[in-house]
Order: structure tokens, then sequence, then C-alpha cells
């Protein structure tokens, strides 16, 4: 996997909106936290167009897109927020000149579209807040993403869980955003999940919703050969009224059962104020036992 410069003091990050649209007013946190990091802030031309939900059209979002792409200057490009039409625009990108000179692209939740994207075509990624959660976003949430950008050592230990499986694994990261995964599978964009830890989360989603789309993993052959698995937060989960029975993490737990893996839940990343950064497509080691877990990047 190929990974882009690290930012250093003096570089430029863009913001820009792929999808929901978000208006310049509430940006303002997020120039202060690039600022105090030593980073100049361009922001992109999506921000403020209004295209019903989205953030301009497919064609306007891409352009904007792709200028930041292109700039040379650019050295990372955050993704303001995410909501649903990132994949709407991703066959408008030319990517020729990001594989020139590739650079970070950082968000969660629909710009999981962007990190699986990239992952296929062998560049890392930053899974972790986007410039609308910093207002919310937990000190360790935060630092966890300069760490990332930095390229400064990144782990974290946490504690014991319940339906944690023991064991330890190696292997590159792949994933984020559950429905987003099963939304690319059989599209040109599907990560290869062989000898892969594959991390996952979740918003707003019935669920037995969260089951079809741990089953269609399953029988993609997605959690055959993997390394281990990270499960982020399952954030309000809806229930019919007659109930399905299971939460989010046991229709995980059960689904994953056969297989000999280690697997980490609860794990701090997701739609939840402590969203931790994690560098997709990067190797790492997870490490489950009894006293707790650790996941560390190499």
């Amino acid at each position: 996997m190929i990974t882009p410069a690290y930012l250093q003091k003096g570089d430029t990050v863009a913001l820009v909106a792929t999808a929901r649209k978000n208006i310049d007013n509430n940006l303002q946190p997020t120039r202060d936290l690039l600022h105090s990091w030593g980073l100049e802030v361009v922001i992109g031309s999506t921000i403020g167009l209004d295209k019903n939900q989205l953030a301009g059209t497919d064609e306007q979002r891409a352009d904007d897109f792709q200028k930041q792409m292109d700039n040379p200057n650019i050295k990372a490009i955050w993704c303001v927020r995410g909501g649903y039409g990132t994949v709407k625009m991703l066959e408008l990108l030319d990517f020729s000149k990001f594989k020139q000179s590739p650079k970070w692209v950082v968000g969660f939740s629909d710009v999981t579209v962007l990190h699986n994207h990239l992952n296929t075509m062998g560049y890392k990624s930053i899974h972790g807040i986007m410039p609308v959660t910093i207002p919310r976003a937990t000190p360790d949430a935060v630092s966890s993403m300069h760490k990332a950008l930095f390229g400064e050592p990144l782990s974290y230990k946490i504690g014991p869980d319940s339906k944690n499986r023991m064991g330890k694994g190696s292997g590159e990261i792949v994933g984020g955003n559950l429905s987003i995964l099963y939304s690319l599978l059989g599209s040109p964009s599907a990560i290869d999940c062989h000898d892969k830890i594959l991390f996952i989360e979740d918003l707003d989603e019935y669920l037995y919703h969260i089951d079809r789309m741990m089953m269609n993993l399953k029988r993609n052959g997605c959690l055959e050969n993997l390394k281990g698995i990270v499960v982020g937060s399952m954030t309000r989960m809806n229930d019919n009224e007659i109930p399905w029975g299971k939460d989010a993490l046991q229709i995980v737990e059960e689904i994953t059962k056969p297989y000999n893996i280690p697997i980490i839940f609860n794990f701090p990343a997701g739609h939840i104020r402590d969203n931790r950064a994690l560098i997709m497509g990067n190797k790492a080691t997870i490490e489950v036992t009894p006293r707790g877990s650790t996941l560390i990047f190499e």
C-alpha cells in the first residue's frame, strides 16, 4: 500500500463536501484547529452549495474534489460531513494526478466510499473525525487525527468486553461504514478482505438490516480469510414493532461465530464523540486478552 506524504507545518488542507450540503459558518472550529497545528486551510467550492440534500450537483462535487486532487499544494483533502452522495460522483473522478502525487483523504461514514475505492487502487487513507464533528469530538479523537496526519506512532489500548474473542492477528485494516461496504460489494470499489483486519461501524439502521448486511459479507466470502475484526460503534439502532431479538453487537457476534479470529467489540470509532483515527490500508496488529485489547499500527 502506498502511503501519502505525512503533513508538515505549513502544508495546506482542503475542506470539501462530497455528499450532504454544508455551509461555511460551522467550519471555524476546524480552521482554528488546523491553524493551531501549523497548517493552512482552503475551503472548497462545494461549501455552501445547495442541491436538495446534496452539496451541489454530482458534477460540482466531483469538480471540487478533482481540483483538490490535482493541486500539488494541497496535501490532504478533508471531507466535511457524510450523509449520502459520494458514490454518485465517484465515476466522474480522474485519479491520474493523484497517483503521481498521492495525498491523504480523510473522513468517515459516507467517505467509506473513497476509503474503499482508494484501497482497491493501493493507497492508504484516514478514517476519523470530520469538520462538522470537531466541536463535540473528544480530545483523544482529535489527538489521534493529528497523529495519523503527521505520521506519529498510533496505537490504542482499550478495556475488556464480554463479547470479545481472544487472539492475535496482523493485517491491513480495511472497511468503514457497514452500509457502505454492503453497497459497494460487486462493484470495482469493493475491498479485498483476504488476510485483512476488517473494521465496521454503523448508524441509524434497523437491526434486521445489520443482519442482512453481515450475512451478505459472509456469503461474499469477506469473513472467511480475515485476520481479525474490529467492531466500532453501532449507534442509534432501530427495531421493528416485533423485535428482531438481538442487538447489533449480538448480530455481529452470532454471524462471526464460525471464524477462529480475534474480534474487538465496542472499539472507539464511528458515529460517536470518541471517534479515533484509523489508517485504512495500513498494517496493524490487534491482540485481544481477558485484560483488554490493543491495536497497534506499524
